[in-house]
């Protein structure tokens, strides 16, 4: 199994997010991803908010080795033709190492702060699946024409072109099982959502069926699940890094449990097998839920 980085743009600084995809470059983490908000997802909607793609640009031209990316981009904020040509400029700056990570879009308040069309979900996933044929048309293309409902190209060039071959990795995030997870099964290379065993291994025998339903191997999607890491001597301290999780998140204590990945190393490491046996090949932790010291709490979590 391989393991991320997951890292919110809220509530932080460009020098700290800078040195913590850095050390994550440095000690051995496999790829590392930013979220796509305006503003932070609280009542009064203030703080700090770096932008995704910008910033993801910078990233990729100071790290080396990490696989860069997004979890996700809100396919509402942006036209899909100026997606895959943002997408494809990181792809060159990193030499071939985006995940170009999609969803549909969640965020009702930070769509209408700005101002921005949230439409209803049936439509916000009509439009993330037109989104994915619009950007492979575009990244594999010479020119590309496009008829959809919401999307349109008429002999559209896109050049240069990705390093990656015939177009960056996909990532599709997202649970919806009737249709996100055929969405998924349709374009994605890789499709990501938050949970553990539990809820990999439930969703991801959906994720096989719709591939069956499109004639796609499902072993060709990568499956990655965000999971939040604590050490913890005993069952009390497991119980706190869930109770924090959960009010942190909204999550209830079915999820808490299945998502919560704290106890003692061994512990750790079965429910690391457990969620392998599930069919996950990388686990993304999201930074943003670490202890304040969190260049150790990874560092930690690397040895083992």
């Amino acid at each position: 199994m391989k393991f991320a980085l997951f890292t919110g743009m809220s509530g932080t600084t460009w020098d700290e997010v800078l040195e913590l995809w850095q050390h994550g470059d440095r000690t051995g983490w496999d790829a590392a991803c930013v979220t796509d908000h305006f503003m932070p997802n609280t009542a009064d909607r203030v703080g700090d908010t770096l932008e995704c793609w910008t910033a993801l640009a910078a990233l990729a031209a100071r790290t080396e080795r990490m696989r860069v990316g997004t979890i996700v981009s809100g396919n509402t904020y942006r036209h899909p033709a100026l997606l895959a040509k943002m997408a494809t400029n990181v792809d060159i700056i990193s030499r071939g190492r985006l995940i170009c990570g999609l969803g549909a879009g969640w965020q009702e308040n930070e769509h209408r702060a700005y101002g921005m069309d949230f439409y209803t979900t049936a439509e916000r996933l009509k439009r993330l699946d037109e989104a994915c044929r619009v950007m492979k048309a575009l990244w594999t293309e010479a020119k590309a024409s496009y008829k959809g409902a919401f999307y349109q190209l008429e002999d559209a060039p896109l050049m240069p072109k990705p390093v990656q071959k015939p177009y960056p990795e996909l990532m599709i995030g997202g649970g919806g099982e009737k249709v996100t997870l055929r969405i998924a099964a349709q374009h994605a290379d890789h499709w990501n959502v938050w949970g553990g065993p539990e809820t990999l291994t439930h969703k991801g025998r959906i994720l096989d069926a719709h591939c069956v339903k499109v004639g796609r191997d499902p072993k060709r999607i990568l499956r990655s699940a965000v999971m939040v890491v604590g050490f913890a001597d005993d069952r009390a301290g497991v119980e706190r890094v869930q109770q924090a999780y959960m009010k942190r998140m909204g999550a209830d204590e079915t999820k808490a449990r299945d998502t919560v990945l704290a106890g003692s190393a061994s512990e750790i490491r079965d429910k690391l097998s457990k969620l392998q046996a599930a069919g996950v090949g990388m686990l993304f932790i999201p930074t943003f839920l670490l202890p304040a010291d969190r260049l150790r709490a990874l560092d930690r979590f690397m040895a083992g």
